[in-house]
């Protein structure tokens, strides 16, 4: 017949409790029943572990005997290209030409631009000065002399014809004297004829 009441239950686990002290036999048995209990729930822990941890071992164990290859003994070619040396390079130099091969058209042009480049009456601005030297210079230089205040410039007069110190196939380099200094100019030819494309005082 089922325990009902509170009361009934809280006898009822104090008798089992107590069962094991009410002889040494009780007791007895009890502890060969608590040993054995403890022994198998320890067997069967063990069992369930060591089957996991060796599945584990498995698991970790696989994975490098799959991706892993066998040496060869050599390293694979590589396919980095190797510098080949080149050959040597002559260096360029303009050849040059004696002083009575400059062309008259380089002289003249070297004659008219010094003629424009001492042409700065006062008040003269910059581009009314670069204009008048436009014909006869590069484009490249014309973007030189834009930066050049014409006030600045010390000559008013051309004394004397261009005179060649060297020449090229493709450029002249000649002095021209006005009446205060002379000028190193060059005259090299384009597209467009022989230009001016640098001058310096001597």
């Amino acid at each position: 017949m089922p325990i009902r009441s509170s009361r009934g239950r809280a006898g009822a686990y104090r008798s089992v409790w107590q069962w094991p002290l009410r002889s040494p036999v009780n007791l007895g048995i009890s502890i060969v029943v608590l040993v054995l209990v403890v022994a198998g729930l320890v067997f069967v822990g063990g069992k369930l572990g060591g089957s996991a941890g060796n599945g584990g071992l498995l698991a970790a164990g696989e994975g490098p005997s799959e991706s892993a290859q066998p040496s060869t003994g050599y390293a694979p070619p590589s396919t980095t290209p190797t510098p080949t040396a080149l050959p040597p390079v002559t260096p360029l130099t303009p050849r040059e030409l004696p002083l009575s091969a400059a062309p008259p058209e380089a002289l003249a042009a070297a004659r008219n631009w010094t003629a424009a480049w001492v042409n700065h009456p006062p008040g003269t601005t910059n581009e009314r000065w670069t204009a008048g030297m436009r014909p006869f210079t590069t484009d490249e230089y014309l973007g030189v002399l834009a930066a050049v205040d014409p006030s600045n410039v010390p000559a008013t007069a051309v004394t004397g014809p261009p005179k060649p110190t060297r020449v090229s196939p493709r450029s002249v380099e000649c002095e021209v004297p006005t009446n205060t200094l002379k000028l190193s100019v060059l005259v090299v030819d384009t597209d467009a004829g022989w230009r001016v494309s640098r001058y310096d005082r001597v």
